[in-house]
């Protein structure tokens, strides 16, 4: 069957701890980017970087009432036990969410774009977007043509990761006509990474979440 979502709630529990097989730990806090404008509530997720503005990034089949919504991060603190403690912690993005209402999230269905099916996912397998840049965000799919200054290692994108050490962020990046997006570095990097939608009991969405894999499952020896 295709990947399921594991339990995302503990990514966002500041102080949660896991280790490796390896024997190397992390230890998460959430930081917050601030507020996404929404004003058509129809999202895209991808790599700024590579999709801003070239109209390959779809939105998700999935919108939500345009508005501002918090945006939010799982940073993992990594450290090596026995090793000297660096004198510039290790930080990698574990997670990103767009917190569309804080009621608890009690189901995960994969968040898709148009022509994509899960019956056609074999077994582990997932939707997702691709990065090549070490970079992801979530903005709103009409503010995809407000950020032509935006290009390679130019303009706002590209200072606020410079201009933080290219740290993990999250930033929030401001666009034409009032738009913006929020950015933040992908866990270890390149690679292809899926988003999630939660839903409440009700059937409400909660949120949108990208997973960067750096939190290990149970399944994978995790602590």
């Amino acid at each position: 069957m295709p990947m399921t979502a594991p339990d995302y709630s503990r990514y966002f529990t500041p102080g949660h701890y896991f280790a490796y097989e390896s024997g190397q730990t992390g230890t998460l806090h959430v930081a917050v980017a601030g507020e996404l404008w929404l004003p058509s509530g129809r999202i895209t997720a991808c790599d700024p970087f590579i999709g801003l503005g070239a109209g390959e990034a779809e939105p998700f089949t999935v919108a939500v009432a345009p508005g501002r919504y918090r945006v939010e991060t799982a940073i993992a603190t990594l450290v090596t036990p026995g090793e000297p403690a660096e004198d510039t912690p290790h930080l990698r993005t574990a997670a990103a969410r767009l917190v569309i209402s804080d009621t608890e999230t009690v189901t995960w269905e994969q968040a898709l774009v148009a022509g994509q099916d899960p019956a056609e996912l074999g077994d582990d397998e997932y939707f997702g977007y691709g990065v090549d840049a070490g970079a992801g965000c979530f903005y709103d799919a009409a503010a995809d043509e407000s950020f032509p200054e935006c290009e390679g290692d130019e303009g706002p994108l590209w200072d606020a990761f410079e201009e933080n050490g290219h740290g993990p962020g999250p930033y929030l990046v401001s666009g034409e006509e009032g738009h913006n997006l929020a950015a933040f570095t992908s866990g270890w990097g390149d690679g292809s990474y899926p988003t999630w939608v939660g839903r409440d009991r009700t059937g409400a969405v909660t949120c949108f979440l990208t997973d960067f894999f750096v939190v290990p499952t149970p399944q994978d020896g995790a602590a």
